[in-house]
C-alpha cells in the first residue's frame, strides 16, 4: 500500500502570475525615490555564452545555471529546451530543465522585483519581444545590472556580453511578455523578495521532477523564513518517503502533527509510514485521528484507515 502523497494546494501559477506587472516608465522614478535599492548595480559573476541562431533559450539558461554552480553549456541544454518547429524555447521548457538539474525555478515579475534580485546578486532571465505586437521576435536575455538615475538596464543578450538598454526600450519590449522573469537558484537560496506560496510552488516543482534531495533542501530553506509552513513540513516528509528513508519521513511527519495538530493530511501520511514500518497500533491511532479531523480529503483518510484496519486483521 503506497503513501497518499497529499500536497498542499498552492495559490498562484503562471496564469495568475501573468496578471501582475509594473506600470509605465514612472516606475523608474518611484524606485529611485523609494531608496530601497542601490541607485546602480552590476553583477559581474554571470558567465556569458553567445547565442547561436534561435538558441537564446539554451544560452540564457546556461548562463543562469553556470552562475548557480552547474557547469553546463548551451549545447548541453538544447535538446531539453529547444523546440525546432517553433524555432525557439518555451518558458515551461526552461523551468522544467532547471528543475531537472536540481535548481529552483522561481518566477519573478516586475521591475521592482527583478532589480531587487539583481541587487541581491541574483541574475534574472527575462523574455522580451524585440519585434512588434503583430510580428513578434521573442528573445531571452539575462538581466545583470541597472542604473536608475541614467535609466538603463544591463543585459547578457544575444552575442553581446554587456548590452545597455534604455529604460523605455526595455520596458516596452519586456511588457509584451507580461513582465516574465525567472530566477534559477540553488535549493539553499531564497529570492530577495520571496513570497511563501510562490517559493513553495517552485520547490514543489523540484519534488514533482523527482529531485527529492534538492526539494528537501528547498523545503528546509523555506522553513528558515516560514518556520511553521505546513507545505514545507509535508514536503520534507513526502520526499524522505519517496527516497525510502522511512525513519526520516516519520520524524518529519511527527514534527508536522506536533506543529499542526488539526491537519488531517499530516496524520494520514504519518499513519501510512508507521504502518509500513510495522507499527500497527500507532498507525491505526494516527489514521483514526485523520478521519476524526475530517475536511475536504476525508474520503482519502477513510480509505487509509480501512486499508490499515484490513491489513491489521
Amino acid at each position: 500500500m503506497a503513501i497518499r502523497r497529499i500536497y498542499l494546494l498552492l495559490c498562484g501559477g503562471l496564469l495568475l502570475i501573468f496578471l501582475t506587472g509594473c506600470a509605465g516608465l514612472k516606475k523608474w522614478e518611484m524606485l529611485q525615490k523609494a531608496g530601497d535599492l542601490p541607485p546602480r548595480f552590476e553583477l559581474n559573476t554571470v558567465p556569458f555564452f553567445p547565442q547561436k541562431v534561435y538558441q537564446c533559450g539554451p544560452a540564457a539558461l546556461a548562463m543562469a545555471l553556470n552562475w548557480s554552480g552547474l557547469p553546463v553549456s548551451p549545447e548541453d541544454l538544447t535538446d531539453e529546451v529547444f523546440t525546432p518547429t517553433r524555432k525557439g524555447s518555451l518558458q515551461t521548457a526552461l523551468i522544467s530543465s532547471a528543475r531537472r538539474h536540481g535548481r529552483i525555478a522561481y518566477i519573478s515579475m516586475g521591475m521592482d522585483a527583478i532589480f531587487s534580485e539583481v541587487a541581491a546578486g541574483h541574475p534574472v532571465v527575462i523574455l522580451q519581444n524585440l519585434g512588434l505586437s503583430w510580428y513578434p521576435v521573442w528573445h531571452y536575455s539575462v538581466v545583470i545590472g541597472y542604473d536608475l538615475p541614467k535609466k538603463f538596464v544591463i543585459l547578457r543578450s544575444g552575442t553581446t556580453p554587456r548590452k545597455i538598454m534604455h529604460s523605455r526600450v526595455f520596458q516596452n519590449t519586456w511588457a509584451r511578455s507580461n513582465y516574465w522573469g525567472l530566477l534559477i537558484l540553488r535549493p539553499e537560496q531564497l529570492p530577495s523578495m520571496a513570497k511563501e506560496d510562490l517559493f513553495l510552488e517552485a520547490v514543489l516543482g523540484l519534488e514533482k521532477a523527482r529531485q527529492f534531495p534538492a526539494a528537501i533542501h528547498g523545503y528546509k530553506t523555506a522553513l528558515t523564513r516560514w518556520p511553521q509552513s505546513l507545505a514545507a513540513l509535508m514536503g520534507i516528509g513526502n520526499c524522505h518517503y519517496a527516497l525510502g528513508k522511512l525513519k526520516d519521513a516519520e520524524s518529519a511527519f511527527r514534527e508536522t502533527v506536533h506543529l499542526h495538530p488539526k491537519e488531517g493530511a499530516a496524520f494520514n501520511n504519518l499513519a501510512q509510514i508507521l504502518w509500513d514500518q510495522g507499527q500497527k497500533q500507532e498507525a491505526l491511532e494516527a489514521a483514526r485521528k485523520a478521519v476524526s479531523l475530517g475536511g475536504p480529503l476525508s474520503a482519502v483518510y477513510q480509505k487509509t484507515l480501512e486499508e490499515i484496519q484490513s491489513g491489521a486483521q
